[in-house]
């Protein structure tokens, strides 16, 4: 059986809308650095109620996408 961290990566991935700390917990940073990821631009966020944050999904696929590395190609 998965850990339950794994578990609430998978459940987050498959929501639209993930609250601050789910976003978190997927790219592994702190909640902070979501918020001010949010404020700079590089995540998509929308305020549900009385101000509580919340990220597109899609915002963190196109941040890891965009962030990817190439891989090397070694030759000997």
């Amino acid at each position: 059986m998965p850990p339950a961290a794994v578990i609430k990566k998978e459940i987050a991935m498959n929501k639209q809308l993930l609250r601050v700390g789910e976003a978190a917990d997927v790219l592994a940073v702190s909640r902070w650095t979501i918020y001010r990821w949010v404020e700079e631009g590089r995540l998509e966020g929308t305020k549900i109620g009385r101000g509580s944050l919340r990220v597109f999904r899609t915002s963190l696929d196109r941040l890891v996408q965009n962030n990817k590395t190439q891989e090397m190609n070694l030759t000997v």
